[in-house]
């Protein structure tokens, strides 16, 4: 087994019980060459989200090649067509980070709203004067409406946190949901016809190219005004130029981002603007979860050694 980045103790110990592993000690990201050559003679290749996994790394290590592990839920970074074709299988690690990244939701909304990082700034630079009455006004959240686009495990989760904060929860997903899983929720079939019931407007949908660049300025145009754009998804569905536009120009409130296009390589400008909140890519970032998403990796692993159907096999 080639570990292409470190995983949580507890996972990286039960691996080295039970495989010859080896490990990207670094840490750091690798490129289509570094990786072929680094687990060359592998039968699994467990890898992030930061990884590429292109058909050029896949021919480059078959026929050792057996399997494929990610520890994400998101399998945008590999080549699937080329794994289903060279006969390597592809787990990933759904249903296990859910809460975890709704978690991160509703920081990102509650920091956006009520202006989490210009709070901060002021108490630690030392210019914080004391309390008044018009200072870092912000914007509540009981009665506005959440429009969450990706309406699948994880929008259900910040949908049902939302509501403890008297939020009104709609949403666009490629399916209407059953009633029963609705609560209250109301549907909308497209995503123009969602923005402008999304005072609050909650990225969840999964990353692909059909979806590049989808928040752009027209978009952006369709969302009420003071408007708040949280993604927690992939930060190629932003138009960065769009966004931060919006930003610069107060046609929204403000943003919580926890994904970006070219990570870590974000765009300067967000850096700028106190009118957003950035985190580094955390959504699953309790020890609880990145253990579960390794051992969920790990007992896929076993099922097909045991000639057992894995319940986290892509395809």
């Amino acid at each position: 087994m080639y570990l292409a980045r470190r995983l949580p103790p507890a996972v990286e110990a039960e691996m080295h019980r039970r495989y010859e592993l080896k490990i990207n000690e670094s840490d750091v990201v690798l490129s289509a060459e570094q990786l072929i050559a680094a687990a060359q003679g592998c039968e699994y290749l467990v890898v992030s989200v930061t990884e590429l996994v292109t058909a050029q790394v896949i021919s480059g290590l078959v026929p050792s090649l057996r399997l494929i592990a990610t520890h994400s839920v998101g399998v945008d970074h590999i080549d699937l067509d080329a794994a289903r074709m060279s006969g390597v299988a592809v787990l990933y690690s759904p249903n296990v980070l859910s809460a975890a990244c709704a978690e991160i939701a509703l920081l990102l909304i509650l920091n956006a709203a009520r202006r989490g990082f210009e709070a901060d700034t002021l108490v630690r630079s030392g210019r914080w004067t004391g309390f008044a009455p018009t200072q870092l006004l912000g914007l509540g959240l009981v009665g506005r409406r959440l429009g969450i686009f990706g309406m699948g495990r994880i929008g259900r989760e910040v949908a049902a946190r939302a509501r403890g904060f008297g939020m009104a929860v709609h949403y666009c997903n490629r399916n209407r949901l059953p009633e029963s899983e609705e609560r209250g929720a109301i549907y909308h079939a497209s995503s123009d016809e969602l923005l402008p019931h999304s005072d609050v407007l909650c990225i969840c949908l999964p990353g692909g190219s059909e979806v590049v660049g989808w928040l752009d300025a027209r978009r952006i145009d369709l969302l009420p005004t003071d408007a708040i754009v949280v993604n927690i998804a992939r930060g190629i569905i932003v138009d960065d130029d769009a966004l931060i536009g919006a930003l610069s120009s107060r046609r929204l409130f403000a943003a919580g981002l926890d994904v970006f296009a070219n990570e870590p390589a974000i765009d300067e400008r967000y850096r700028a603007l106190p009118n957003v909140f950035l985190t580094p890519h955390i959504g699953s970032a309790t020890t609880e979860t990145r253990d579960a998403m390794g051992f969920l990796l790990l007992d896929g692993m076993q099922a097909i050694e045991q000639g057992r159907p894995p319940p986290n096999h892509f395809y």
